[in-house]
């Protein structure tokens, strides 16, 4: 397999805007080529099989969902109560919002891997990983609640992620800031 990383991590970000927009099935290396822009059998000297494509996507995915770590920094600088907790979940969805195909691709991801074992268990140890990073994130900055605190936050913000970029007139974009604020408060 080529080694370029500059030029995989090109492949596996068309692979996600893929994904996004055209599923699961329409995942091909003739498809990340074109949409990378890139000679035609390029993707196919990257990746071993669509398997290979699909777990690296699977370990990628959340590189490109994680918050800047300045603007983090500048984030965390307010005290550790509940107000912060509403606008660090504002924050992640802005973030989802602005790279709506990272997390449609995600969602895809999620779906794919019910028929891929091995699929499932990388994105099982990805998100598991990233799940418990955030808990951990949490607890040491000394932010109200506990492990289930962020677990539930977490379970919710993700059904409310899903509902808001799939279908996004059932819930409006005027209702987001005040139902976030109302999972932080009876959370």
């Amino acid at each position: 397999m080529t080694s370029n990383p500059t030029r995989r991590t090109a492949l596996v970000d068309a692979a996600i805007e893929v994904l996004a927009r055209e599923g699961a099935r329409g995942l091909t290396f003739r498809a990340v080529d074109v949409e990378a822009g890139v000679p035609k059998g390029t993707a196919s000297n990257y990746f071993a099989n669509r398997d290979d494509l699909l777990r690296q996507v699977a370990e990628h995915i959340h590189v490109r969902l994680t918050p800047d770590a300045v603007r983090l920094a500048e984030t965390m600088d307010a005290p550790p109560d509940k107000s912060l907790v509403v606008r660090l979940l504002q924050e992640l969805l802005g973030r989802l919002q602005v790279d709506r195909s990272g997390y449609l691709a995600l969602l895809e991801l999620r779906l794919e891997a019910t028929r891929r074992p091995e699929l499932q268990a990388a994105l099982t140890k990805a998100i598991s990983t990233h799940l418990e990073e955030n808990v951990r994130f949490h607890l040491d900055a000394g932010l109200p609640g506990d492990r289930t605190t962020v677990v539930s936050l977490y379970l919710a913000m993700s059904g409310l992620v899903v509902e808001h970029l799939t279908l996004p007139d059932v819930l409006p974009e005027e209702e987001m800031t005040r139902l976030i604020t109302a999972l932080v408060e009876r959370t």
